[in-house]
């Protein structure tokens, strides 16, 4: 068999698959027209035929064999090309319903055989996924739509599978279908909640589409699980049905592969099993069997899970095991609810269906959407009855019957109900139309006609329901049993068993009942079968696809009406109650029966009896139960019954009965066509007297009921039209709650009230809008209010509380609660009201939360909300939101000022910052607005109204303000108001009391300095707390600055900061008030004198310096680049009159050009401070040196000293600039040019400055300015003829040679001459010209300093200017001679002037200089001398002189006259190393033993120090670096120390270095190279290996390796290696005296080898020690100290910490007489 036909045997098929290729159907569908004569023998069987006509055909069928063949070819190509052009097509997904539905219509051998070729060519190509595709299409999704269409494409109205079926597209009508529903459980009657959402507005809902019931909102993530929620017959099965058939017939949906509709209450049946999930489809679909689910991701499978109410599994969503696998098998519960929760098959779509009450057993969390089925909406409903009955008349006449009854057309949203009233109501017209054919034609009556026997049309339930059941026992009597009578003929016992059935069932609320339930109520299930045959539109049989049987009644209100007339049945027969059929009593009356219906209905939480109660009291009327004549007795006399039950349920209503329970009696009064109550309620509402009506509870519920039931809508319920009071509310809050609008203002409501609206705001509700203001509520109503509101089911959106009496505590309930519900309140009310500190605050808070669709906070009066409005539009805030409103340069006027009071006087206004500056107020508006703070001056905390023309008068009203106790204004800005000193009097009197006031704007106010004193009599005052206080342009002068500072001080400790911008403090005003500062007990930390650009530039200045420039004297603004902001700012600071600086150095400040303008310019505009100027190390160009020109001109410029060195002067400019100085030449006592290139012209112009008498410079500056002999010449002559003022000379760097210093000579030599410091450091001065200054230090001078730095003097100079030392006329205290050449010579000739003339020379600088061996020593020897001034004596570099004051630090002694220094144990870092570096490095350094015994020098460090040691290596004689890791690098720098000849090391001490064997040998042979120094070398704790050994060996063998003592403790010597170095000792034993091989494991033989050493005649050995090696036979040592000359040297022999055993004694014996000390104990 085929793989095709495997498939069309399997899945049952509607279509046969053995279709010949032989017959006509092979030819459809473009199979191949294979010929006949082709395929036929020509051979007729009635003639023989010749051999030789044989042989000929056979030949000639060869010969057509090729193009036979060829055709063949052709047609199956073709036909092949065909077929997989439509596989191809279906793999696209291009119509494919079309070609599957094609495929599966036509289907044939032959185009099996072709799907086979392609499955089998697919698979071998390892197309796995289209052969499956296809397979799927073709088979599975096929069959699977195939089933589904055929089951679901009729609809069996009431009933499943029995009676007349219906296509469902011609009766099919749309639901109302809703998104959302409500979250909680509902515990009403489902009834009741059709009628609750019959009121519901539409506006309320989001409408889905059954058919889009996936389709998410492109915000929305994808939906995978939807639960569908709705009423017992309200079409949940239907819409099931038609979404699964629009599915199967390629209409809709066509992206799911797979539906499989999976009801509960079939697979109730498999409750006990346990299957895979693939099991359970394939037992609900067989067609589906071998289908993988799993094996393409492509499948977008749906489960519908229809019916949950009716599921009888627990659904342990939380207990339940997890299962992912679908071919795992597991109970039904378990595979359930995996499935929902997604652990199975997470891409499969899930849709469940529910009654309200069971939809909770879905966890929340597993549901993506949830819809509720609505039902028919009121056109649906006529749309139904019209497609239902096909006689419009008759339509009509039904549509307009059913709207008469307002119960009858709400009962309509459920299909089922109208199908109920239209059969019932269809039938009843048939019956009158019947009779009236009758009674015209009374002869002529068919059976039919003979049948009708009607009664009236029915009006209520119980009517409607008995005509029900009435019509549908006579179809079925017609139907099975013949019967055309008109009275109905009972069956009692099998209504009964219904009966039992229903009534129990009804009680533990099951509508599904199974072959047990049935046996339990006595009922055969084949009698089962008949009832449901009999009575098909009451109660049905339904069978699941191959699961088994079920049965329930058409509907739940089938079945609650079944349970009533069981009821009246079990009274009538057994004289019982239904409720207590076990008692024995048998005289249960009907009113007995009837009080306990009402009694147990009103007890039920969720009201599952309502109905029932309704049925059981209508068919207590007479009038009902003649329409059921020989079902029930017959009660004529029933109205005392019907009276007393009136009574008794009226008399519920005084028991405060839930609304819901009041209105299910209502609706049962109406069963009892007992209207007293409602009629008595409507005459008070027709007459509009309720509002003083005082109605009973009875009336109060009646009033529910018939606002509840009333035609029109209820929109709006206004509370004032009835009884203003809390108990009228309460009463009516059913009402409340099912109308959009609640208008409960002014209605003397207290907080009673609100505990019952929350109730309603948390319930199923309608109310959008709440008006409670007006109503004595107060916080305790507001609270309760909170908790409706905050609840998440709450959607109010308009919420009215003005004037309630609320608190700040009632804000903080509201702003919670709609914290913790903020999705839905839009508008809220609560004017009139006090928020307190905080309310206003926390409820704005809100409108900070994203999710807060708050979007009216309405606090304020109409005056002040219409001000709120102009605000929002011009700042576009509310000003309610806002802490802060500036209304500035906005022209207010009168209206607008009044709005504006009206806002500030409201309780609500949080406003704590009102700028109004500039907003055209007038003393008049003034008055206005302080009179609205005097109401309300809690909150205002800055008030601005600086450029309102408000003068002195309106200062006064705000003055008046301020005094009050309750104002907490802390900010007054009133500058530019047109004030004068006469406003200055009334804020004195503020100051002066208590208030809040903390800061004071009076700025642009001509007050003057008699404003200024009459504010300093308060700011005296003690009660004075003001702390900012702007002053700034208001014509203050010398004296108001004295006025504040003498009030600062008498009460310095408030104020915080005075502004004084742009007034003239005299001469003292900064210093008196700046002097306050330095005052403990002052507060004032901010003086403000300058703009903001100079007080910016403060800022910047306070940063770098640490301190206010208007504090300093000096400013230091040196290496920092400025910039054209901080220059601009720099000269704001300038030229402002507070401005005391009289010190600027901008040294490096990289200064342009336009710059230096800008600076000049600002010191022109204030010239008189500045006393020095420094702007060396600036480019300033032509301009910029042209405009300091100008400024040096200007007499006001007290310039004393002016640094312009490294300016890049040129030649051009010094001209311009000494030019200018000679115009203003008697303040200058300092300039320094240094670093520019004066030229000739310079020179000669400087040089006529410096003869005018009225220049009086002190300090000459001339360095590197390239001054030749030629100018020195010019200079000194300008110099001699205005001798008297100069103190300073300094011509470092100028060639100015012998010549030159001559002339200077002559100068110095002058008596007139006060010159005391000159410098000539690198002048190219030689020896030569040392005799013409020791002249002059000889003869009477001033000079005190001499710097002769960098020339080449050479000692023969200086012992010339020795010369002029020693004499006692010489008063030189400096003398610096660093780098000049000298030498040991040059160093004694200093030494030797130095004791002739110890008095006067106090700091010497011989740096640079070689002192020989003796020069240090010669001159440091001076300083002993107590007569010797000489404090510094300087021989070092910087770094050098740091680290000998550091060494100093830590041994008392400059290390400069120490031999030896030990820095051990000290770490001295990479900075002191160096330092240390600098200072060995040093000529003058003379240490020659330097101990860095563990100071953590690392390799970096050893390197860096051994270096220095290269540079100056003749001093060090022993080095110990000790302890400190050296590393490759430090040892390789050692050893190339080690190879310098100069370097003349005697001791060398390495221990614990962590030397390795590698560095061993390079240290070693680095000694080969340079060994007649070395007499002491340790290397303890090192580990020297094989090669480190050999190569210390072979250095001990060289004759010039004089070593004396070798330390090889504990290096791991072996006795091996013992051998080699005993060997070397050897052969150059002469020099040795101490060796120490202790800690080494050289044992015996070692010793024996040192004993050979020992015996040498030449062996001059003093010290042996041997502690510690392993020694246990002293035996050979004995031996040969007994036969040799050694203990004649030897004084010490260690053999300690060795196991010596028995031969010491003998070695004890022998050294017994000797001076040889034994050491042998451990």
């Amino acid at each position: 068999m085929s793989y095709s036909q495997k498939h069309s045997v399997r899945s049952g098929s509607c279509v046969s698959s053995s279709v010949s290729v032989k017959s006509d159907d092979s030819k459809q569908g473009g199979l191949p027209n294979f010929s006949r004569e082709t395929l036929s023998p020509t051979t007729s069987v009635q003639n023989e035929t010749s051999g030789s006509d044989i042989q000929k055909q056979h030949n000639n069928f060869k010969d057509n064999l090729q193009g036979l063949f060829q055709d063949l070819e052709n047609q199956i190509m073709k036909f092949l090309k065909n077929e997989l052009e439509k596989f191809k097509k279906i793999l696209h997904e291009e119509n494919t319903h079309y070609f599957v539905k094609d495929f599966n219509e036509n289907r044939c051998r032959i185009k099996e055989a072709a799907l086979d070729i392609t499955f089998y060519f697919l698979r071998e190509m390892k197309q796995d996924e289209a052969a499956n595709t296809l397979e799927d299409e073709l088979f599975f999704i096929h069959q699977l739509k195939c089933g589904l269409q055929k089951k679901y494409q009729c609809v069996f109205e009431g009933i499943a599978q029995q009676g007349d079926s219906t296509l469902l597209k011609n009766i099919y009508t749309d639901l109302y279908i809703t998104q959302g529903g409500s979250e909680q459980v509902n515990n009403e009657h489902e009834v009741r909640q059709i009628e609750v959402a019959s009121r519901r507005h539409k506006a309320q809902e989001i409408q889905v589409e059954c058919r889009h019931l996936f389709k998410a909102s492109e915000q929305d993530k994808q939906i995978r699980t939807v639960l569908t929620k709705g009423v017992a017959g309200i079409g949940k099965s239907v819409s099931v049905q038609k979404f699964v058939l629009d599915w199967a017939e390629g209409k809709e949906n066509q992206e799911i592969s797979f539906i499989f509709p999976l009801p509960f209450r079939e697979m109730n049946l498999q409750e006990k099993k346990k299957l895979s999930l693939m099991e359970l489809i394939t037992q609900f679909f067989p067609e589906t069997k071998g289908l993988n689910l799993t094996r393409r991701n492509r499948f977008k499978v749906l489960f519908i899970l229809d019916g949950l109410d009716e599921c009888r599994l627990p659904l342990n969503f939380a207990g339940n095991e997890m299962c992912c696998d679908v071919s795992s098998p597991a109970s039904l519960d378990v595979l359930l609810t995996n499935l929902i929760k997604g652990n199975l098959l997470p891409s499969a779509l899930i849709w469940i269906t529910s009654r309200p009450a069971a939809a909770s057993k879905i966890p929340p969390d597993c549901i993506e959407r949830l819809t509720e089925i609505r039902g028919f909406n009121d056109a649906q409903k006529e749309e139904y009855f019209r497609k239902r009955l096909t006689d419009e008349n008759q339509a009509k006449e039904i549509i307009d019957h059913v709207k008469q009854s307002k119960s009858l057309f709400i009962m309509c949203h459920i299909p089922v109900f109208c199908w109920i009233s239209a059969t019932v109501l269809q039938n009843i017209l048939q019956e009158k139309r019947n009779n009236d054919v009758k009674h015209n034609q009374a002869d002529h009556t068919s059976k039919t006609l003979q049948e009708s026997n009607t009664e009236d049309t029915p009006k209520t339930l119980t009517q409607l329901y008995t005509h029900f059941l009435r019509f549908q026992i006579q179809q079925s009597r017609r139907k099975y049993d013949g019967e055309y009578t008109p009275d109905v003929s009972w069956d009692k016992d099998a209504i009964l068993s219904l009966g039992k059935l229903a009534f129990d069932n009804l009680q533990r609320n099951n509508l599904i009942f199974y072959d047990t339930d049935l046996e339990a109520c006595g009922i055969d299930v084949y009698k089962a079968s008949v009832y449901s045959g009999m009575c098909t539109q009451i109660f049905k049989k339904e069978s699941g696809i191959v699961l088994g049987t079920m049965y329930c009644f058409v509907h739940l209100s089938i079945q609650e009406y079944f349970a009533a007339l069981y009821a009246h049945l079990i009274l009538d027969i057994n004289k019982k109650s239904v409720f207590d059929q076990d008692s024995k009593n048998r005289n249960e009356s009907m009113i007995d029966l009837l009080k306990t219906a009402v009694d147990k209905t009103l007890e039920s939480d969720n009201g599952h009896l309502d109905l029932f109660l309704r049925f059981l009291l209508g068919l207590s009327l007479q009038s009902n139960r003649r329409l059921l004549r020989g079902l029930l007795t017959q009660q004529e006399h029933n109205d005392q019954s019907k009276e007393e039950i009136v009574q008794y349920m009226k008399q519920k209503f005084e028991a405060n009965l839930s609304p819901e329970r009041s209105i299910n009696l209502f609706y049962c009064l109406n069963e009892l066509n007992e209207q007293t109550l409602v009629k008595e309620i409507q005459t008070h509402l027709s007459k509009g007297s309720l509002s003083s009506a005082d109605l009973s509870p009875a009336q109060w519920s009646a009033l529910v009921f018939v606002l509840l039931t009333s035609e029109e809508e209820m929109e709006e319920f206004e509370l004032q039209k009835f009884k203003k009071s809390d108990e009228c509310l309460i009463r009516l809050s059913a009402v409340v709650k099912s109308s959009r609008r609640a208008l409960l203002n002014d209605c003397k409501l207290t907080d009673r009230s609100c505990s019952t609206l929350a109730a309603g705001l948390i319930s199923e509700n309608s109310l959008k809008e709440l008006n409670m203001s007006n109503n004595n509520l107060q916080d305790s109503g507001v609270k309760q209010l909170c908790t409706g509101l905050k609840n998440i089911k709450c959607e109010l959106e308009i919420l009215r509380l003005s004037n309630c009496s609320i608190s700040g505590v009632g804000y903080k309930a509201l702003a919670s609660a709609l914290r913790s519900n903020p999705s839905h309140l839009i508008e809220l009310d609560l004017r009139g009201n006090d928020p307190g500190q905080s309310g206003v605050k926390e409820l704005t808070k809100l409108l900070q939360d994203p999710h807060c669709t708050l979007k009216t906070l309405r606090f304020l009066s109409p005056a002040a909300d219409e001000f709120c409005q102009f605000v929002t539009g011009v700042v576009g805030k509310n000003p309610l939101l806002l802490k802060e409103l500036n209304l500035s340069g906005r022209k207010l006027g009168d209206t607008q000022v009044n709005q504006l009071s009206a806002l500030l006087q409201d309780k609500h206004c949080q406003i704590n910052t009102l700028v109004l500056s500039h907003c055209s107020i007038t003393e008049e508006h003034c008055e206005i607005l302080t009179s609205a703070l005097k109401s309300n001056p809690s909150h205002l905390r800055e008030l601005n109204l600086s450029g309102n023309q408000i003068k002195d008068t309106g200062v006064n009203p705000l003055c008046d303000v301020l005094k009050d106790s309750h104002c907490k204004l802390e900010t007054l800005r009133l500058n530019d108001c047109k004030l004068t000193d006469r406003s200055c009097s009334a804020l004195a009197a503020v100051l002066r009391s208590e208030n809040s006031l903390k800061e004071l704007n009076m700025s642009n106010n001509n007050l003057q300095d008699s404003g200024v004193k009459l504010l300093c009599a308060g700011l005296k005052n003690i009660q004075f707390e003001l702390k900012i206080l702007s002053l700034s342009d208001c014509s203050i002068s010398e004296e108001g600055y004295k006025a504040l500072a003498s009030a600062l001080r008498s009460n310095p400790s408030h104020l915080i900061e005075l502004d004084l911008r742009g007034n003239d403090p005299g001469q003292s005003g900064v210093k008196e008030l700046t002097e306050i500062l330095h005052d403990p007990h002052c507060t004032l930390k901010t003086l403000r004198f300058l703009s903001p650009a100079a007080d910016e530039f403060c800022q910047f200045v306070t940063g770098i310096v640490g301190k206010n420039p208007l504090l300093l004297k000096v400013l230091n603004l040196s290496d920092h680049e400025l910039g054209d902001k901080r220059v601009n700012q720099l000269s704001a600071l300038l030229q402002d009159k507070h401005c005391q600086i009289n010190t600027l150095s901008l040294w490096d400040c990289i200064i342009t050009e336009e710059q230096c303008e800008i600076l000049t310019s600002a010191l022109k505009s204030n010239p008189s401070h500045l006393r020095e100027l420094d702007l060396c190390w600036n480019n300033l160009g032509d301009s910029a040196v042209k405009n300091l020109s100008d400024l040096l001109m200007k007499p006001q410029f007290k310039l004393e000293k002016l640094n312009l060195s490294y300016y890049s002067i040129t030649e051009e400019q010094c001209v311009i600039l000494t030019s200018a100085l000679k115009s203003n030449p008697s303040h200058l006592r300092e300039l320094n040019l240094s670093g520019n290139n004066l030229g000739d012209s310079g020179v000669k112009s400087l040089s006529d400055l410096l003869m005018k008498p009225q220049f009086k410079l002190e300090k000459l500056h001339l360095s590197h300015c390239s001054i030749t002999e030629e100018q020195c010449v010019i200079l000194t002559s300008a110099l001699k003829s205005n001798l008297s003022h100069l103190r300073e000379l300094n011509l470092s760097g100028n060639q100015i040679r012998k010549s030159g210093l001559n002339l200077l000579c002559d100068v110095l030599k002058d008596s007139h001459c006060k010159l005391e410091t000159l410098r000539l450091n690198d002048c190219k001065l030689t020896d030569r010209s040392c005799s013409t200054l020791a002249a002059v230090l000889r003869s009477e001078n001033n000079l005190k300093e001499l710097n002769m730095s960098y020339n080449n003097l050479q000692d023969s100079g200086v012992k010339l200017l020795c010369a002029g030392l020693k004499n006692i006329q010489c008063k030189l205290e400096i003398l610096s001679l660093s780098d000049c050449s000298i030498s040991e010579e040059g160093y004694k000739a200093l030494a030797s002037a130095l004791r002739s003339n110890p008095s006067h020379l106090i700091e010497l600088d011989l740096r640079g200089n070689d002192p020989g061996q003796s020069g240090v020593k010669e001159l440091t020897e001076i300083l002993q001398d107590p007569h010797c001034t000489l404090n510094t004596l300087r021989f070092l570099s910087p770094a050098a002189d740091e680290f000998c004051q550091f060494v100093t630090g830590v041994v008392d002694i400059n290390p400069l006259l120490l031999k030896e220094l030990n820095l051990s144990d000290q770490e001295l870092g990479d900075t002191r190393v160096n330092q240390l570096s600098a200072l060995l490095q040093d000529e003058h350094c003379q240490i020659n033993t330097l101990i860095l015994w563990r100071c953590s020098i690392t390799e970096k460090q050893c390197v860096i120090l051994t270096s220095a040691l290269k540079s100056n290596p003749s001093h060090l004689r022993e080095l110990n670096l000790s302890l400190n890791n050296l590393g490759d690098s430090g040892v390789k720098n050692l050893s190339d120390l080690l190879m310098e000849t100069q370097f003349k090391l005697e001791i060398l001490d390495l221990w614990d270095c962590s030397i390795t064997e590698k560095q061993c040998d390079i240290l070693t042979s680095a000694l080969k190279s340079n060994p007649s120094h070395l007499r002491e070398l340790s290397l303890i704790w090192n580990k020297l290996g094989d090669s480190g050994v050999k190569n210390l060996s072979d250095l001990l063998m060289k004759p010039q390796f004089k070593l004396e003592k070798l330390n090889l403790c504990e290096c791991s010597i072996t006795e091996e290696q013992c051998v080699i170095l005993a060997s070397a000792l050897k052969s150059n034993p002469s020099h040795l005296r101490e060796l120490n091989l202790s800690e080494n494991q050289i044992r015996n033989t070692g010793v024996s080898l040192l004993c050979d050493v020992l015996k040498d005649s030449h062996c001059k050995l003093e010290t042996l020690r041997l502690f510690g090696c392993g020694i246990t036979d002293v035996s050979s040592l004995t031996q040969c100290l007994m036969s040799t000359k050694a203990l004649q040297f030897l004084k010490e022999l260690d053999l300690s910490f060795n196991h010596i055993g028995d031969s010491k004694q003998k070695l004890i014996d022998v050294m017994r007489d000797s001076n040889c000390k034994l050491i042998i104990e451990n």
